[in-house]
């Protein structure tokens, strides 16, 4: 038995720099899982009490998640730490929560956007309907209107105890990011290494303007901004050594999984965990690089796989690699809009065509243009321009180019990306229309705008 034991622990040992590349070619799909086109959804949303607007606190979405485990049978198996419900599990995905008890809910991936917006709307339908019984709503933007992350209390869990300390030490504003904000996340697959470094490149070019696209939350801490996504300028002011465009190697056209790994064991460690007397602990890590822990250790414990994907996991760049491709960068948005982000890249990174007609555009920019771009998307939007042209330019021909692809190669999934190019055929975003109504019919009203943000 005591062999066998420590049989299990060398195999979860990280003895060589190769080991690190393990997981992102075990995501290396078939022919036939290619072929299907998938996508993968996480959605995130913000809790605000019918009362006084300002977020709803841990205990009351606590009581929330009871109250649908109890409810809804396909939410039957909750996720606990220290006896503290933090989500539940279901055949289709996984509810969490984040920091500031925002939801995240996390799809398996599937080959329609037709599947993913029957979930996503029944979802919020149910959630909608036991938020209301309880007090409170949901909402569909990027940033809480009311509350700010100093009276936004963080969950009851270790790893965002970890995180709340370390991060304000390297950055200005990583707590508002961590408890005020909710995104939509995407993530695709890939066939092999070339057809992934090909993506993520493309994706790492294209993010700062679709996140311009999708930016949605220009009111923050109850007053209209000086920005058009107060969620992206938190993002510019989280922690330079995790977030961002990865690197400028990336954009040379020469790069590799083996490459990526090496920019993430210069990374600053900010946790580990490991089981003790039975129960899953975390364990702080201070002033020490991955590379540096796989070749010392720290306090005793050894350097293990499960210590990377951890590691992986506390690196926020704009699109990352795990076993598959995630793009990061996108506001929460109202329902019309939520599908709109998996459909617009889905018609973009699994058809060669479309990524080489949006190269082209896109072919006279360097990754400090990029770069650019995204330092300057929190205050603008689409309202800018780049070596003359304009952004909102770009933007509208990315999104034609996908509506078509989506026309051509699926059944009618082109339909999700009508709401967008409403906007985009304007040359305005979620935000500029929130701009607007703010004083014209809201008359500088909160509760209207939080009425237009709802999702029932």
């Amino acid at each position: 038995m005591l062999k066998q034991s420590l049989i299990n622990i060398e195999e979860k040992v990280l003895s060589n720099e190769k080991q690190l590349t393990e997981m992102f070619f075990s995501g290396c799909k078939t022919p036939e899982i290619m072929a299907q086109k998938r996508v993968g959804v996480e959605f995130e949303k913000l809790p605000v009490c019918k009362k006084d607007l300002k977020a709803a606190t841990y205990p009351k979405v606590a009581r929330f998640l009871n109250s649908l485990k109890n409810n809804q049978p396909q939410w039957t198996d909750g996720v606990y730490e220290s006896n503290a419900l933090l989500g539940l599990k279901s055949d289709n995905g996984v509810i969490t929560l984040e920091p500031g008890s925002q939801t995240e809910l996390s799809l398996r991936p599937a080959g329609s956007i037709d599947s993913v917006y029957k979930i996503l709307k029944n979802y919020n339908k149910i959630t909608a309907q036991i938020a209301e019984e309880q007090g409170f709503l949901w909402l569909g933007c990027g940033i809480q209107p009311v509350s700010t992350y100093r009276n936004i209390n963080i969950i009851p869990k270790k790893r965002y105890e970890y995180m709340t300390k370390y991060l304000p030490t390297v950055a200005k504003r990583p707590l508002v990011m961590m408890r005020e904000t909710a995104g939509i996340q995407a993530s695709f697959d890939y066939a092999n290494e070339e057809d992934a470094m090909k993506k993520f490149s493309f994706a790492l070019k294209l993010s700062p303007f679709i996140s311009a696209a999708f930016a949605n939350s220009p009111i923050r801490n109850g007053r209209l901004t000086k920005f058009k996504s107060n969620r992206a300028a938190s993002w510019l002011e989280t922690d330079n050594d995790r977030c961002g465009l990865v690197s400028s190697k990336v954009f040379s056209g020469d790069f590799s999984f083996g490459q990526y790994a090496q920019i993430l064991l210069d990374v600053p460690m900010i946790f580990i965990e490991r089981v003790i007397n039975g129960v899953k602990t975390a364990i702080k890590i201070e002033n020490m690089t991955f590379r540096q822990f796989m070749k010392q250790g720290y306090e005793g414990f050894d350097a293990q796989k499960n210590d990377w994907e951890t590691h992986l996991s506390l690196y926020f760049p704009d699109v990352r690699f795990k076993s598959y491709i995630e793009i990061r960068n996108h506001d929460n948005q109202r329902e019309d809009l939520i599908c709109a982000v998996p459909a617009l890249w889905k018609g973009l990174l699994y058809n060669d065509n479309a990524m080489s007609a949006i190269l082209d555009i896109l072919k006279g920019f360097t990754y400090f243009d990029f770069e650019y771009v995204r330092r300057k998307t929190p205050r603008c939007g689409l309202d800018m321009k780049i070596k003359g042209i304009a952004i909102a330019d770009i933007v509208r021909e990315i999104v034609e180019i996908s509506y078509q692809s989506l026309k051509e190669y699926t059944h009618g999934e082109e339909k999700y990306l009508e709401p967008l190019k409403l906007y985009t055929d304007k040359g305005v975003t979620p935000a500029d229309v929130v701009i607007e109504k703010y004083y014209k019919e809201w008359n500088a009203d909160l509760s209207k705008f939080v009425e237009y943000c709802i999702l029932k």
